[in-house]
């Protein structure tokens, strides 16, 4: 952080000036005086520029590295004003706090929300206290048509730009949001200009060393790339990289499509050798590991829809290649694979994952493209660009923006129904009067109750996506983006006012496997064997089982999704089904192209857990929940084939991802690869549909809480993302040890 707040306070005073005028001018305004102040210094071993020091109040798209839209840090601020003396500086800090407070873009969504929705979405802290559904406030996801930056580079986006405004001028349009769009690539220059004459000062300062070498030609590159299009590898990086960086969009897309060609090109020219182009690719995942963003960071690879195929897996291989040496949490390399692709990536693939490294993970586009078909209701050509982003959504390629803006906890619904609305922690009424259970005359009573509930909830989740949408369009154009969207420059419309593409929507959801399994057990237990009754179920959640430890080992005797058994997998099919279907429905309602649940992970698993009390699963209170799609830790107790089978059953053609987590041991891996591999194998072709395997040996995790120092280079899968097993929070670290290695 720096010295003080005089870059906050410009940027305030900048946004002051222009408050009323036009979205996209205030916003150009303001991002000139963010630009190129905030941009960090090239580090020794960078070989391409592009770094971020956020302040504490800026724009931003993504609110891991800065904020969503105009976003304010406001503990930064009072932390200046409690240490500084200085009287007027403090008064104007103070006066910025007051400011941001009410003008920050997601306190204009907060404030946005009819008394109804409030009600239903009490707060966005999920972390601190019980609900069923959260806003996230976010713009998670976003993939910008990077092709088509290198394709026409700044020089051909300016000429678009042009063409468009004069076919705008003669029908009579506004013409605000093209000289803006104008003005950010100006601006992107701009910031070319500033790291070409940082690269040079520091050339200067490493002369007659290697590093000099290395600085003049990144110095060259970033004036290159302002005035022409790129004709290299090393360009095609530069112009990509910073212009994300810029953009703040921390996924990355299909880059084996967009620089293979330009890879191929240099290696066969003899412009660049196979080492020097695997230490580019490496400097530009340290650049991206350097955002710390662990649940972003996508970088595509492989699967249907590509051209040029061949130099695109010359990229992919170099990439994989990259993953393996840097052993890091970043970048989320992501292998998208089909039947008939070049067999050299999974078997590289799978070299990579066999030691230890997490990634690539694995996505199955014989099930996915017509599982994207369906559920995005668009051609399978469209759907073959689709790209997971973040802990596992789908999104198409930048032509659609589907964040996942609201997370809903199915087993916490299943709670409150049980409670007739009302939540044991907190005492207070949460969501609807369903019903008493002893009420209840049969299961399909007790389940229409939960799903009154879930219905309730879903549909609050919709609207407030649409209200954020609305909300972002009225405050911000993102001009960035927008340049790179489809359709935004063709509409002549920013890219939340009605320019992008497919507008839609996505919910993530957590406890799915926990509620399926606990309703699996109250049906048998409570309805068909009657052995407990809906009271002495509510008396046993409410004591944490304390006294009726046989019943609970009831519970936990019941049939469990995970093991191949009928009838707990249909239960979880069930559930998904009737959740996925649900929440697909509201996309009409709200007008949203799209509107689907994401069955993912990011921790939340655990977290969203504390607020939950006991459940009838024979899970204690505040205990983590299953991860994703995965049975409950421990649970899968029938071996590795009956887990596949059962983790392939939920139909992946109604929602936009979900994660399977796969742990094999390393001596299962190294000494029985064949039969890994088969095992695999079948699993996609019964319809699995993504893999993220971890290889690890039996014993280290154990080991890695004795010994952390020892053990900084284990890595897990976490849910959607991963990270070094020992970086990770307690109870997380908890849960993870106790998920199942085959």
């Amino acid at each position: 952080m720096r010295e003080n707040l005089e870059l906050e306070l410009r940027f305030t005073e900048t946004y002051r000036q222009h408050k009323d005028e036009h979205p996209a001018l205030r916003e150009i305004a303001c991002l000139r005086a963010q630009y190129p102040a905030i941009l960090g210094g090239i580090q020794d071993g960078d070989l391409f520029a592009g770094r971020l020091e956020f302040g504490a109040v800026g724009f931003s798209t993504q609110e891991q590295i800065g904020g969503t839209g105009y976003f304010c840090r406001e503990e930064v601020l009072r932390a200046e004003l409690g240490k500084s003396i200085d009287l007027s500086y403090r008064e104007a800090v103070h006066e910025m706090l007051l400011f941001w407070r009410k003008e920050n873009t997601i306190s204009k969504c907060r404030e946005a929300f009819p008394a109804e929705l409030a009600e239903a979405l009490p707060t966005d802290d999920w972390q601190n206290q019980p609900g069923v559904v959260f806003p996230i406030f976010r713009n998670a996801g976003t993939f910008l048509d990077y092709d088509k930056l290198l394709r026409l580079g700044i020089p051909g986006l300016y000429q678009e730009v042009k063409a468009r405004r004069s076919e705008a001028a003669e029908g009579g349009q506004e013409a605000i949001l093209f000289d803006c769009l104008s003005a950010a690539l100006d601006l992107f220059c701009e910031c070319c200009d500033h790291y070409a004459r940082q690269a040079r000062a520091l050339a200067h300062e490493k002369a007659g060393t290697p590093r000099e070498k290395e600085l003049l030609l990144a110095a060259e590159t970033l004036q290159t790339i302002s005035r022409r299009k790129p004709e290299s590898f090393r360009e095609a990086i530069q112009l990509s990289w910073l212009y994300s960086t810029l953009v703040s969009a921390l996924e990355y897309g299909r880059m084996d499509v967009y620089l293979g060609d330009f890879l191929a090109a240099d290696l066969d020219s003899g412009e660049l050798t196979e080492g020097e182009a695997l230490d580019c690719v490496k400097s530009l995942w340290r650049l991206i590991r350097s955002f710390n963003a662990d649940v972003d960071g996508r970088v595509i690879i492989g699967g249907k829809g590509r051209r040029n195929e061949e130099n695109a897996d010359r990229f992919a291989l170099l990439a994989i290649e990259a993953s393996r040496s840097l052993a890091d949490i970043l970048p989320q390399l992501t292998l998208r694979f089909y039947k008939g692709m070049n067999p050299d990536l999974m078997e590289k693939a799978l070299d990579s994952i066999g030691q230890g490294r997490v990634y690539p993970l694995l996505y199955n586009d014989d099930v996915n493209v017509p599982a994207v078909s369906k559920a995005f209701a668009v051609t399978e050509e469209v759907a073959e660009q689709y790209v997971p982003l973040g802990c596992g959504e789908y999104v198409l390629d930048h032509m659609s923006f589907d964040t996942p803006s609201n997370s809903i906890n199915l087993l916490k619904a299943l709670e409150i129904t049980l409670n007739n609305g009302r939540d044991p922690i907190s005492g207070r009424k949460m969501g609807l009067s369903s019903g008493e259970f002893a009420q209840f005359r049969g299961f399909e009573e007790l389940l229409a109750a939960w799903q009154k509930q879930m219905t309730y909830f879903i549909a609050a989740a919709a609207d407030q996506q649409v209200l954020q949408y609305r909300v972002m369009g009225e405050s911000t154009a993102y001009l960035f983006i927008s340049l790179l969207y489809d359709d935004c420059l063709a509409r002549g419309r920013a890219l939340f006012s009605g320019g992008v593409r497919y507008l839609e929507g996505c919910l993530e959801c957590y406890g799915n496997v926990n509620t399926a399994d606990s309703l699996t057990a109250i049906k048998e237990l409570v309805y068909d064997k009657k052995l407990i009754s809906p009271q002495k179920l509510l008396a046993m959640l409410e004591a944490n089982f304390r006294g009726y430890e046989q019943e609970q080992r009831w519970l936990r005797e019941c049939p469990k999704y995970g093991n191949d058994h009928e009838a707990a997998d249909s239960m979880l099919v069930r559930v998904h089904d009737f959740t996925c279907n649900t929440i697909r429905r509201q996309a009409k309602r709200v007008g949203l192209h799209s509107f689907l649940a994401v069955v993912i992970n990011n921790a939340q698993n655990t977290t969203l857990a504390t607020w939950v009390g006991a459940s009838a699963d024979g899970r204690r209170a505040g205990m983590a929940m299953a991860n994703a799609n995965n049975p409950a830790s421990g649970n899968d107790r029938s071996g590795v084939t009956a887990f596949l089978n059962s983790i392939a059953k939920p139909d992946a053609a109604i929602h936009a991802g979900s994660v399977q987590n796969i742990r094999f041991s390393r001596e299962l891996f190294d000494k029985s690869r064949d039969k890994v591999e088969a095992l695999l194998e079948t699993y996609f072709q019964r319809g699995g549909s993504q893999a993220m395997v971890t290889v690890i040996h039996r014993g280290d995790l154990e080991k890695a809480l004795q010994e952390p120092e020892k053990y900084k280079d284990v890595f897990v899968r976490v849910g959607g993302f991963c990270a070094r097993f020992v970086d990770l929070p307690t109870n997380v670290q908890q849960e993870i040890l106790k998920r199942t290695t085959y």
